[in-house]
């Protein structure tokens, strides 16, 4: 039975995970506060997502948060390797830098982003995030399951909410709705999201475990370890590992995988407590290591998008749109990219100074980017296939797997062809580990982006998952380069200009025209727009040259980057009328 009180509020949150809990953040540093609900008892209890990119930390620099997940989290020198291995403590079979550490991509890293990746476990994540949120205003409240909801009129969701404490039954109205409730999200179920799905890769098995490896990892430093032993017999659910570092270096999550392409049912992955730590112990293959067992979860490998991410004032984001395996880390980070994108969305259309059409741009926008990160997810665990093959891991016969590993030691030609094949398929596997181009290279095509001035975008890369396209064309990232003062400071990045809610306006010597444009418009269009001019004794110092590489616009050209630090027009050079081109674009732009 529903009870009579009613709550009202304009922001309603279904979800407190990375989604959820990052969009009440963004929305706080816009000065927009709400109700954020969960039906869990509290934050994550497992770690789940790790790995935290470039991308995503921007978005988290933007509002100062940055910092404290960096501060949690385990620095990018302990996630130096991906290793394959017989045992944590035995042979090494490859290994390969990972994650930014590979000497020959320094560059492109440090070309795409001022931030760096880091391994910040979902158990950390969370309490970061729900802090920030209830100390700028948001009122948060576990333990409560998101029922159904109505839509009296366009600008009124009334939501049934169900507190598992007490059982009682009570509404929210809100004129927004947010679907962050994850992959079995009953605000898709309930607005029937149509999604496209694609035949799964079967069942996984976390455990995670404390175990002091300290000692074992002095010489094999890295976050991921592939072990598996393909002369022995295995069991259906534990065929081969990922040993995962959640803290360095005692605690650990084995994730245990059945053979590919294996018909398994949940019951088939259930073992005892004492299979479990058995199968531990023999992957650690160090019988000094004491082991201990926190959690068994199952999980399925997923390959599904929502087809569409809103409909009308209620917007879905994070595993509610999107469902896949944790390869290429693209999980947490793609969720908090979600709720970045949309946030200032929300704040221009509530105050006015959007259209209320651009909030049709983020489906237009996020749904193209949550299908291509599916697709690689589920793509990084085929392109293991290859080095599976090689050193025979599928072969389910032993006695043929043993004559395969034998031919490794072989001195001509059989031997040679095994050992190329297998170094080949680990090379594969640098998409996963260095797939700097998926995690950057989003492309924005959508009313919110200014193209009527350009011819076609730029190609992306051959290899478009591993290498990064920076440009300054429109719907792409703001380009990075460092800045600095004439009399030099602490340097700064391009995009510590930008974000923080507003637009901006980059130019240079000859572009004062445009700054005095920036500040017309701005009054004009009731919205912000900062100024600055980048280059020989100008607002700011382009420190290496590479701002003048990378903005592919002249002198006296400029770019207008959104807040959240997509280019959302460019000129090549100065104009006629600055004022009148800069106002009918930023009009365009926010639907007004």
């Amino acid at each position: 039975m529903v009870d009579d009180e009613i709550i009202k509020t304009d922001l309603l949150i279904v979800g407190a995970g990375p989604a959820g809990a990052a969009l009440a953040c963004f929305l706080a540093a816009h000065g927009r506060k709400g109700i954020m609900i969960s039906a869990a008892p509290g934050c994550a209890e497992t770690p789940r997502a790790h790995i935290t990119n470039m991308a995503a930390l921007e978005c988290l620099r933007d509002i100062g948060l940055d910092k404290p997940c960096i501060e949690a989290a385990a620095a990018g020198h302990n996630m130096q390797h991906t290793r394959w291995c017989h045992s944590m403590a035995g042979e090494e079979y490859a290994r390969l830098y990972s994650w930014g550490n590979d000497p020959r991509r320094a560059g492109d890293y440090d070309a795409a982003s001022p931030c760096d990746h880091v391994d910040l476990p979902q158990t950390e994540l969370e309490p970061i995030l729900t802090r920030r949120a209830v100390l700028k205003g948001w009122t948060l409240r576990f333990n409560t399951a998101f029922l159904t909801f109505t839509r009296p009129d366009s600008n009124t969701i009334i939501s049934t909410l169900r507190d598992d404490l007490t059982q009682k039954t009570y509404t929210i109205h809100s004129r927004f709705l947010f679907g962050c409730d994850g992959a079995r999200s009953q605000v898709i179920r309930t607005l029937n999201i149509p999604l496209i799905k694609k035949p799964g890769q079967g069942l996984a098995l976390n455990v995670l475990l404390k175990a002091d490896m300290s000692h074992l990892v002095t010489n094999r430093t890295g976050n991921l370890h592939w072990v598996f032993q393909p002369e022995k017999e295995h069991p259906a659910w534990g065929w081969a590992c990922i040993v995962r570092m959640v803290k360095p270096w005692d605690e650990w999550m084995f994730i245990f995988l059945p053979p590919p392409g294996a018909d398994l049912t949940a019951d088939d992955m259930v073992a005892s407590h004492d299979e479990y730590l058995a199968r531990a112990k023999q992957f650690i293959g160090d019988d000094s290591v004491n082991v201990e067992i926190l959690d068994v979860s199952k999980w399925w490998i997923n390959e599904t998008v929502a087809e569409y991410y809103s409909d009308g004032n209620i917007f879905c984001l994070g595993d509610a749109v999107h469902r896949h395996p944790p390869f290429n880390g693209l999980g947490s980070n793609t969720c908090i990219q979600d709720a970045f994108n949309l946030a200032w969305k929300i704040d221009y259309a509530m105050s006015g100074r959007a259209g209320d059409k651009i909030l049709e741009t983020y489906s237009a926008e996020r749904q193209p980017v949550g299908l291509g990160i599916v697709t690689r997810a589920n793509q990084g665990l085929r392109d293991h296939l290859p080095w599976m093959k090689a050193i025979g891991m599928v072969e389910p016969d032993l006695e043929k797997r043993r004559a395969v590993l034998a031919e490794f030691e072989d001195k001509g030609e059989v031997g040679r062809k095994r050992r190329e094949d297998f170094l080949k398929g680990i090379q594969n596997t640098g998409t996963e580990f260095h797939g700097l181009g998926v995690e950057m290279n989003q492309q924005y095509r959508s009313g919110a982006v200014y193209l009527a001035d350009e011819p076609e975008a730029p190609a992306l890369p051959e290899d478009a998952v591993r290498q990064r396209l920076i440009s300054s064309y429109p719907g792409m990232r703001l380009p990075h380069a460092w800045l600095n003062t004439r009399v030099p400071g602490k340097q700064f990045s391009t995009i510590d200009l930008a974000g923080k809610g507003r637009f901006c306006l980059l130019t240079g010597p000859g572009g004062d025209k445009w700054k005095k444009a920036a500040v017309e418009v701005a009054k004009e269009v009731g919205v912000e727009i900062n100024a600055y001019s980048i280059g020989w004794k100008e607002d700011y110092e382009d420190v290496y040259f590479e701002w003048a590489q990378r903005r592919e616009v002249e002198d006296d050209g400029c770019v207008l980057v959104r807040p959240d630090r997509f280019v959302a027009w460019r000129s090549k050079a100065m104009v006629e009328d600055p004022k009148e081109k800069l106002a009918t674009v930023t009009k365009a732009v926010l639907f007004i």
